[in-house]
């Protein structure tokens, strides 16, 4: 079945230029662009006055911090005109292990986008996790058998690549083996230690946040991510890279972002209008989004409109803002006048459906287990940073004689991440600054990468209530004040992705924000989305897990009190 589309503009990746000329498709690939004429096809799609896009390719995303199961958001993303992704399902591994991986692929085969995988590197992502699941070498080379696998995802164990650590060789081991790419995930590393983590064969990271890491990474032949998401927004630092030559190893990647975002701003094609209106070009953006996106991961027949190529198809009706009115996805029409068309949902194995549908394995908890006992020195405190997963330690002096140490006009309140994968008891204690919440609780199972139980409050009281929400929810978000919850968020897959539509799903994430919003907040601050990577010891400086708090750039466990370093 051959289809033209004629009188339109299209974009072409491989020259930075828009052109009129007609395209023509045969099933799930393009033929020909040209002068074709209507003789040559079965049927003729007018697309006078509109602009011809190559498909979107989002680089670097986990699905499940959408909090959209895989049908869902394909359904929030085809609009915007994502036709493929690369997902790294290691949310869901370390809750779930291989269970969790098979869930995500099983219900992404049959969806009306193309989304490929890379294996979860890190499960658990250090040692001072507590995950629910484990993934070693030989799981990881199992694995790659899967077609739509392509690749080792973020090794965010960076000093085990460093010191060449032997169970973390032996996975980049496999993954050179079995012909397949490996992501990165090395913030603010440089100098030798950088060359010893590139040379182990890791050609790409999305974690640069400032322009000078950016460049010596490109200098040093990686490619580098440009992420725009819902806490790390990198996009305005790294803005030169939209320059040339630096462009032509770039790409845009989402990470992580929040339903609301999702459905409201877009999805890749938000990068692009911010990139566009804080001066970038245009149609280098759309190249970065999607010629370079598939360049970096080997997919050669994705990317562009030429001979040879996959029908992945964008009908805009402008270039700038881009304003997606139909997409078609292997030369099937899948939206439409900014609608995506219905399609079933996947079937879910039993088995799978069992173990990733009961994740929150918790006994009831009491007020006595958020209390802090009082220790000699300053108190380590984790300051977290507007748009930013990295977090700083704030040393000051607690008095826990008066509200355990809460001191809501400094802006700081209590912490807590609770172990919630085997029930056993583990919680780590401490403080933060920077959320600017000064009442209430908030509580969530979605706390990176471990996914255990995160609570930040003014009292006890509140903290207990928001935390046994979570548990009787099966996992998700909650707001709570004055022992009443506010708004909740149910996430009872794995405890990070709901059942509901993305409509719905985006409806309980935007009433959830705005009522931890009430509790107070800091400017740039998302509270959800910035205390679920409080909790993940692999970016700096200073996070808290199940067993207290990290200092990642030592690499090693750290007392809450600073007088007792040397028993670190």
């Amino acid at each position: 079945m051959r289809t033209l589309f004629r009188n339109g503009r299209i974009i072409n990746v491989f020259t930075d230029t828009v052109q009129e000329t007609n395209v023509l498709i045969d099933g799930e690939r393009i033929i020909g662009v040209g002068a074709y004429s209507c003789e040559d096809a079965d049927s003729v799609v007018d697309v006078s006055g509109k602009v011809i896009c190559p498909g979107l390719i989002d680089g670097h995303i986990h699905i499940e911090s959408t909090m959209l199961n895989p049908a869902e958001f394909v359904r929030a993303c085809l609009p915007h005109g994502t036709t493929t992704v690369i997902a790294d399902p290691h949310e869901i591994a370390n809750v779930s292990g291989l269970y969790g991986i098979g869930y995500m692929i099983e219900t992404s085969r049959k969806l009306p986008m193309t989304v490929y995988y890379v294996v979860p590197s890190c499960v658990p992502a250090t040692e001072f996790d507590e995950s629910g699941g484990v993934l070693n070498a030989q799981d990881i080379a199992v694995l790659f058998n899967d077609p739509y696998v392509i690749g080792l995802g973020e090794m965010m164990n960076f000093p085990g690549v460093i010191s060449g650590v032997p169970d973390v060789m032996a996975k980049i081991g496999a993954a050179h083996k079995a012909g397949k790419l490996i992501n990165g995930h090395a913030p603010m590393i440089s100098g030798a230690e950088l060359d010893r983590y590139i040379a182990a064969g890791i050609f790409d990271d999305h974690e640069c946040s400032t322009i000078e890491e950016a460049l010596e990474r490109l200098n040093k032949g990686q490619w580098i991510m440009i992420r725009q998401g819902t806490a790390a927004r990198d996009l305005e630092a790294l803005l030169p890279l939209f320059e040339e030559p630096l462009s032509r190893r770039c790409l845009l990647v989402t990470d992580d972002k929040h339903p609301a975002d999702l459905l409201h701003n877009g999805h890749i094609d938000s990068i692009i209008r911010q990139a566009v209106q804080k001066g970038a070009p245009v149609l280098t953006a759309v190249r970065m989004a999607t010629l370079q996106a598939a360049q970096r991961f080997g997919l050669n027949d994705l990317g562009a409109i030429a001979p040879g190529y996959q029908a992945d198809l964008l009908i805009l009706d402008d270039l700038e803002t881009m304003r997606v009115k139909d997409v078609y996805r292997r030369g099937v029409k899948v939206v439409t006048d900014g609608q995506t068309l219905p399609f079933a949902d996947p079937q879910i194995r039993p088995d799978i459906w069992k173990t990733v549908r009961n994740s929150v394995m918790l006994r009831k908890l009491d007020s006595a287990m958020f209390h802090i006992e009082p220790g000699r020195g300053p108190c380590r405190v984790i300051r977290v940073i507007p748009d930013q997963l990295i977090t700083k330690e704030y040393r000051t002096e607690l008095d826990l004689t008066e509200n355990n140490g809460v001191d809501t006009e400094k802006d700081i309140i209590k912490l807590a991440v609770i172990e919630r994968h085997v029930d056993s008891g583990h919680i780590g204690l401490g403080y933060i600054t920077g959320l600017g919440i000064r009442k209430g609780a908030i509580a969530s199972s979605v706390s990176h990468d471990s996914h255990n139980l995160i609570v930040a409050g003014v009292t006890d009281e509140d903290m207990t209530v928001a935390a046994n929400h979570i548990r009787e929810i099966g996992g998700g978000l909650a707001v709570v004040c004055d022992g009443r919850v506010l708004a909740d968020m149910p996430l009872p897959i794995a405890g990070l992705m709901g059942l509901g539509t993305a409509s719905e799903m985006a409806e309980q994430n935007r009433k959830v924000r705005e009522a931890a919003a009430g509790l107070g907040s800091a400017p740039g601050i998302e509270p959800f989305m910035n205390l679920a990577f409080v909790s993940l010891p692999v970016i700096p400086d200073i996070k808290m897990t199940t067993q207290g708090l990290v200092d990642v750039n030592a690499w090693k466990r750290v007392p809450l009190f600073a007088d007792n370093a040397d028993k670190a």
